[in-house]
């Protein structure tokens, strides 16, 4: 068995004028001789290919292991200060932003809290978060599922909220009054018919979903699911109307001939 590579080349070993492309580098090496110019060619060519896939595993694991490290749950912090302080830290590492009850909302700096104010809020549940454009996925939902208390949720345009996030929501059924998935790529109507749970909503934004087929449709029945909830975000389907329109044209008064 051959050994292994001792290092990941990322830059070709060659490239002499590189806007004249493998032209210019077969003049550049001047060998003696066609056999050793093209033997040298050909296996400029294979490191470039064990490059370029070596690469791109690399940054898949990578990508990977990032996103499992910024979901993690942090432990230590739940233990010391309780499930409200640990939500917020996962939230503003995230680069979102949470309201206490009574409090401003706290926003992140960068990639972590703007201050560590909200230490001091232990005991004082967290009502609002806004996580926006954050990596959650299935995993960090455990940081947020803890915040028994909280009415309004932002989760638009989370990359990693998918149908199976959303299937964890019954755990907020209590409190969540507001929740937004707008824009979340991977969430189609079998995640959107999980929410069924979710009786105290009173508002559901639902637009911008690539992955429902049929949004009018899908608005429709999402509001019979959610009789008390205002979903928005969604255009009726062509054909559909709602209840409302149909009972105001059915007593309409009719126009004389």
């Amino acid at each position: 068995m051959a050994a292994p590579r001792a290092s990941l080349h990322l830059v070709a070993p060659v490239w002499n004028g590189g806007a004249r492309g493998i032209r210019g580098m077969s003049s550049a090496v001047a060998p003696e001789g066609n056999q050793r110019k093209t033997g040298m060619l050909l296996r400029f060519l294979a490191d470039r290919f064990y490059d370029v896939a070596a690469l791109r595993e690399y940054l898949f694991r990578k990508q990977v292991s990032d996103l499992y490290q910024k979901n993690r749950s942090f432990t230590y912090i739940k233990e010391q200060y309780g499930p409200y302080v640990a939500g917020a830290y996962f939230v503003l590492k995230q680069g979102g932003a949470v309201k206490f009850q009574g409090k401003e909302w706290i926003r992140s700096k960068g990639h972590g809290p703007s201050s560590l104010e909200f230490l001091n809020f232990q005991t004082v549940p967290i009502e609002a978060v806004d996580a926006s454009d954050c990596a959650i996925n299935y995993q960090g939902l455990d940081n947020l599922l803890a915040l028994k208390e909280l009415q309004s949720l932002s989760l638009q345009r989370c990359p990693h909220v998918d149908d199976w996030c959303l299937s964890r929501l019954y755990q907020l059924a209590d409190s969540l009054q507001e929740l937004s998935l707008a824009g979340c790529p991977q969430i189609s109507e079998r995640g959107l018919a999980c929410l069924h749970h979710l009786q105290k909503l009173r508002k559901l934004d639902i637009s911008d979903l690539p992955a429902v087929s049929n949004a009018g449709l899908t608005q429709i029945l999402v509001e019979e699911m959610l009789p008390n909830c205002e979903v928005v975000g969604a255009e009726w389907a062509p054909g559909l109307k709602s209840g409302q329109e149909q009972q105001s044209q059915g007593t309409a008064s009719p126009i004389p001939a």
